[in-house]
């Protein structure tokens, strides 16, 4: 009894300090945000030069969550697997379909150097 008690104490402690965690709220993240817009010279990995969306996998995990929400999951898995290309630095991403179906297929254009999406649109 005396070991459970103990190890009861020890993972009550560890709970509470992993849940201490240091927030600088919203006013720090609006002063962020205001930095980051003006032209200062900053720290920044972002420069739009070099690629940060290294591979196909971490353009699509970028693109799904996107295209999910304004086409739905159902209709975007459907047009699996996916045309994804490098292209001139950014990734130029489609769905595909079954040969002889009717209908269109996504596309998305990410800049690779910065994750901005330069078009999105879906055909009939």
């Amino acid at each position: 009894m005396k070991y459970f008690l103990l190890s009861l104490l020890l993972i009550t402690i560890s709970s509470c300090a992993q849940n201490s965690r240091l927030v600088l709220g919203e006013k720090n993240a609006n002063e962020e945000l205001k930095i980051a817009l003006s032209k200062k010279t900053q720290h920044n990995v972002v420069d739009n030069k070099k690629i940060i969306i290294k591979d196909s996998i971490t353009a699509i995990e970028i693109a799904e969550p996107i295209l999910f929400d304004i086409y739905g999951k159902e209709k975007i898995e459907k047009q699996r697997p996916y045309e994804i290309y490098l292209l001139e630095n950014y990734w130029v991403i489609s769905g595909t379909l079954p040969e002889n179906y009717l209908g269109g297929t996504f596309l998305i254009i990410i800049d690779a150097r910065n994750s901005r999406i330069i078009k999105i649109t879906h055909g009939k």
